[in-house]
């Protein structure tokens, strides 16, 4: 009997051959499923007492599968959110392994039928234009780090750049002369180009002139000079969203990221009257459908506006029609 690839075997190709080679796939979604694989093989180990080296793909089934994305939901608390994320790796591995593996066809297709969590759908979060002014005037631009964070939180208001694209940002992506923009490789690695601001070319030019910690370091470095991490990107909007609240109240209620800060941007492009399509493109969607979420948001802000108002009264009638013998000798 011919015995198929380990699951190590499958998982080894999965992330080299399928992600890295064929997809191309960024770092950023790399590290997502490796993150992904890491919790699934430390439930597995648990769960089963086996070292993950020592894994066969049988036992990587849909009642574990199941099991572990409800682990991730009711012990460590992800939103369902995350959970559909988590299950989104899985699902791509087996797709992957039905092709190397195809003896295990009907496993392989029970784990892809786990369903993926419904859940309701909040509008997008977003700053007001005072939220913004109060954040970006939080950072002390005496100090190098105050500096760093006020033309960092800049740029991610007017670009609506993603957090891995402003971390991974080089001084060779900015172009601050004639047509300054910024250049960033997206997601499915495609590259697109967005204008800067005056205002933010300018800010952008005094941040670039201050001298390296090392010599090959981002735009927007960490204390030592290398590459600014998730975490330190949340804690410095964190620290300053919370100095800005002191004189912007309504921001303690609002956890402010980078995401949210891309939100932000649609939404001020969306309120300019910007066609959704060029949303779509100065973001970076694959799809148009997928800034259809700006459109609702802003309905709803603006219905919320109008239950603040007194709108003009207006009597309610019903219409009747005019006599039809009425009506002949009228249009005599």
């Amino acid at each position: 009997m011919m015995v198929g690839p380990t699951f190590a075997t499958l998982l080894e190709g999965f992330f080299t051959e399928r992600l890295m080679r064929q997809r191309r796939a960024s770092p950023h979604t790399i590290a997502s499923y490796r993150d992904t694989f890491r919790l699934l093989l430390a439930f597995t180990r648990q769960r089963l007492r086996k070292e993950p080296s020592r894994l066969g793909l049988d036992d990587i089934d849909a009642p574990l599968v199941s099991a572990f994305l409800d682990d991730l939901e009711h012990r460590r608390g992800v939103t369902p959110r995350t959970r559909n994320l988590r299950l989104t790796a899985i699902h791509s591995f087996f797709r992957y392994a039905a092709y190397e593996a195809p003896t295990h066809a009907a496993q392989i297709q029970r784990v892809l039928a786990v369903p993926a969590k419904r859940f309701d759908r909040g509008l997008v979060p977003f700053l007001t234009r005072p939220e913004v002014d109060a954040l970006l005037a939080a950072p002390d631009r005496h100090s190098w780090s105050g500096q760093r964070d006020h033309a960092l939180i800049l740029l991610a208001v007017q670009t609506g750049l993603r957090l891995s694209e402003l971390t991974d940002l080089q001084h060779a992506d900015v172009h601050l002369g004639i047509g300054a923009h910024v250049r960033v490789l997206g997601k499915g690695r495609k590259e697109r180009c967005t204008p800067l601001s005056k205002n933010t070319r300018a800010v952008l030019t005094a941040w670039m002139g201050q001298p390296a910690k090392t010599a090959e370091q981002p735009l927007f470095p960490n204390a030592k000079g290398g590459r600014l991490s998730a975490h330190g990107m949340h804690y410095i909007l964190a620290k300053h969203a919370a100095t800005a609240a002191r004189s912007c109240p309504s921001l303690a209620q609002k956890r402010v990221t980078p995401h949210v800060l891309r939100h932000t941007m649609a939404m001020d492009l969306l309120q300019e009257g910007v066609e959704q399509s060029v949303i779509a493109l100065w973001l970076g969607h694959e799809s148009i459908e997928t800034t259809q979420i700006y459109i609702e948001a802003n309905l709803a802000m603006k219905e919320k506006i109008l239950e603040r108002t007194t709108p003009p009264t207006g009597t309610p009638g019903r219409y009747k029609p005019e006599d039809t013998l009425l009506a002949f000798l009228k249009g005599l």
